[in-house]
């Protein structure tokens, strides 16, 4: 992982860091508030010797005293000082308890001892202070006072007494804010990277360029009202949703620029990534750059391109397979543009079969010799063969990733299972993309009117409702092209080109 790795991380975990960030601070706000004021007092000895006063017994003393400070403040918490300052105040506490509140210092090269208290109350933690510095004079002198009588040569005497501090020292809201800050950055950012590397989802290229290096033809962001409007003809022509389905066309043909794979195959790893309308968007966008195109619903187990053309699904593809009807009597023509639609047909017992059978390629062929493209919605790939079968009959497959959705080991099986058939993938599709952030794909140049609905983008000059307004069953009916029938389209040497039919309308023979 790069650099870019990790900021695509940060990116795209950034509430989390910011929610741990700010449940840091919380909580470090709150254990301010809840916290018992801590006072501190503190009260300063000085340690001297008696000596006669000459240079070399001065310098001695000195000597003497620094070493003896150390042992001095190492006594402080010990139970010959704390328990006669405990009886003197009548403290309920030990000598153990209350060594955890006293601490004694003292400096290098110094004489001086700091004896420091910490209390819930200012009055009390002076009058400690200077009971445990009367105590350890009173212990000193009793240490060093020679067994034989005389004075101690040591005398302490307390030069800073202990005052009762006017502000609390703790607890120090400042410092648990930024501690509470780091360690909830810490967290934030600990959490996001064990999520990405505990999520397998695809996101975005970067996460499919791990796995594939296949083309990418085209990403589509994600629009909540895709599910009630799937159409790009119930979008205004200059939005991003239908600009994603033009570049997809665009890129399609460059990938096909030998033209070899005439016949496309449009399929997913699982359902639900947006294959259907993927198909369907992208047949009516090769439409409207004035192509002839044969729009097969294939999906023989949940087909869904009838319900998003408002076509009739009971006869189709199957009917025409099994040879119960002519082909020109099932092609169904559909909007102002030469798109014609075969839809699924009754469902059979036998998709895997039907598909992979002989007539379904000759069936192929002949919708090749009438039609310039013809686009194929085939069955998700890992649940069922179809779509792989199907893939042997066609010029190239397209697959699409529904981002958020699909796992990396699912797109890994999806890839083998295509290289397995020899299937010529053309490249991936992107769909569900985030409209923002780190995996964004969509870009915009120049606009739209906002306030114009797709309904208003659906209707014609004359104010009827156009044709293609999916749901509008009955609209698009009649709006539609008369379709074809008996020896229209077919001849005794097959399908007679589609380019020689004026647009819009199919000649009679």
């Amino acid at each position: 992982m790069d650099l870019r790795d990790y900021l695509r991380i940060l990116r795209r975990n950034w509430i989390l860091i910011v929610a741990a960030t700010l449940a840091g601070l919380l909580v470090g706000g709150v254990l301010s508030v809840l916290a018992k004021p801590i006072y501190k007092a503190d009260t300063e000895i000085f340690v001297a010797t008696h000596s006669s006063g000459s240079v070399q017994e001065l310098q001695q003393g000195n000597t003497f005293t620094q070493a003896r400070v150390q042992s001095y403040v190492r006594t402080v918490d010990s139970p010959m000082v704390l328990q006669p300052a405990i009886d003197s105040l009548g403290l309920a506490t030990t000598p153990a308890q209350l060594s955890r509140a006293v601490t004694a210092s003292s400096d290098l090269d110094t004489v001086l001892i700091n004896i420091t208290v910490e209390d819930g109350s200012p009055v009390q933690a002076a009058a400690t202070a200077e009971a445990v510095a009367t105590s350890l004079i009173r212990a000193v002198d009793s240490l060093e006072r020679p067994k034989t009588g005389g004075t101690s040569p040591i005398s302490l005497s307390i030069i800073k007494p202990a005052v009762a501090p006017d502000a609390p020292s703790g607890p120090n809201t400042r410092l648990n804010l930024l501690l509470g800050l780091v360690v909830g950055l810490a967290m934030g950012i600990g959490l996001s990277a064990l999520r990405s590397l505990m999520d397998t989802r695809i996101r975005g290229e970067a996460d499919m360029r791990n796995i594939t290096d296949a083309p990418l033809l085209g990403g589509i962001s994600f629009d909540a009202e895709a599910t009630k409007k799937p159409l790009l003809t119930q979008v205004p022509p200059q939005s991003p949703r239908a600009e994603s389905f033009r570049q997809l066309r665009t890129n399609l043909q460059f990938a096909n620029v030998s033209g070899h794979a005439k016949t496309v195959l449009i399929t997913s790893s699982l359902p639900g990534e947006g294959k259907s309308t993927t198909a369907t968007n992208l047949a009516i966008a090769l439409a409207q750059a004035g192509e002839s195109v044969c729009l097969i619903d294939a999906d023989l187990r949940r087909p869904m391109v009838g319900d998003y053309l408002g076509i009739d699904p009971s006869a189709g593809l199957t009917t025409a397979l099994v040879g119960l009807a002519d082909l020109n009597d099932l092609l169904q023509p559909w909007g102002d543009d030469n798109l014609f639609v075969l839809a699924s047909g009754r469902i059979p017992p036998n998709p895997s079969e039907l598909l992979g059978s002989p007539e379904m390629k000759e069936l192929i062929m002949r919708l090749e010799q009438a039609f310039d493209t013809i686009i194929i919605d085939a069955p998700p790939l890992l649940p069922v063969t179809d779509a792989a079968v199907l893939s042997q009959h066609v010029g190239g497959v397209v697959l699409v990733v529904g981002t958020q959705k699909l796992k990396h080991q699912d797109l890994t099986k999806s890839m083998a299972a295509l290289q397995l058939v020899g299937s010529n993938l053309l490249g991936v599709v992107l769909n569900r993309l985030p409209a923002k952030g780190p995996d964004a794909y969509s870009y915009s140049y120049g606009g739209h009117d906002a306030t114009s609905s797709s309904d208003e983008s659906a209707m014609l000059a004359d104010g009827t409702s156009h044709p293609r307004a999916w749901g509008n069953q009955n609209g698009a009916r009649k709006g539609r092209r008369t379709v074809p029938t008996g020896s229209d389209l077919l001849q005794d040497d097959g399908f007679r080109p589609a380019t020689k039919y004026p647009a819009g309308r199919l000649s009679q023979s």
